[in-house]
């Protein structure tokens, strides 16, 4: 069963973002995602979904959350819209091999115990905020001029203020400890380390990743 979640963005070249695309095809020639969900009327009921009725206050662990039937329905579109064929493993596989080191300004990484930090920041976020981010849910592999092209939407959806952000924090929380095991999860990085990735590929005019995993 996996027990951590992960959520990895790291700077890339643009060489090694070309490289590591026609490696994929070579490999496995590009295939429609198969349909798990109805992912357009799953997103049409997260927006009718008031964010404060998926959870509620647990009553025998002071500043902990329960997750309610709402929350788990979301926690599952986020899973399935989750691509695990193999060819794709395969790419995430091959694309941390060339992020920076740990400690790197080009490196971000998020790990929670029994949930996926991506999706807790998009129940932070709410839906229209979550389809301006790069990608499909957090994976993504973008060359330089793509991160340029896409910086100003995320940072819309990221660079949160005064009682947005509070409330955002307060959600990943209810997140981390209503469908996962990680009260301590550091909710304030979970926020700014994506952006501060993205803007120093654009300073140093690289490319960009995004990888959602199960451990």
């Amino acid at each position: 069963m996996s027990v951590m979640g992960v959520w990895v963005i790291g700077a890339l070249p643009d060489q090694k973002t070309k490289e590591l695309l026609q490696a994929a095809v070579q490999a496995s020639p590009p295939t429609p995602m198969p349909a798990h969900a109805d992912v357009a009327g799953e997103l049409a009921w997260w927006r009718s979904t008031a964010p404060e009725s998926l959870f509620s206050g647990s009553k025998t662990s002071a500043g902990s959350w329960v997750a309610h039937d709402d929350a788990f329905r979301l926690s599952t579109l986020f899973d399935n819209c989750y691509d695990d064929s193999d060819a794709v493993e395969a790419l995430r596989d091959a694309v941390v091999d060339r992020f920076p080191p740990k400690g790197d300004e080009g490196l971000f990484t998020a790990v929670a115990r029994k949930a996926s930090p991506f999706s807790a920041l998009a129940y932070a976020l709410g839906p229209d905020a979550v389809l301006q981010l790069p990608g499909w849910f957090g994976d993504f592999l973008l060359y330089a001029e793509e991160v340029r092209a896409q910086l100003p939407a995320a940072e819309e959806a990221l660079a949160l203020t005064g009682a947005r952000r509070r409330g955002a924090v307060e959600r990943i929380h209810r997140w981390m400890t209503g469908l996962g095991d990680d009260p301590d999860h550091d909710a304030e990085e979970l926020l700014d380390g994506p952006l501060r990735v993205l803007r120093h590929a654009v300073r140093t005019g690289q490319g960009a990743a995004g990888l959602v995993r199960w451990y």
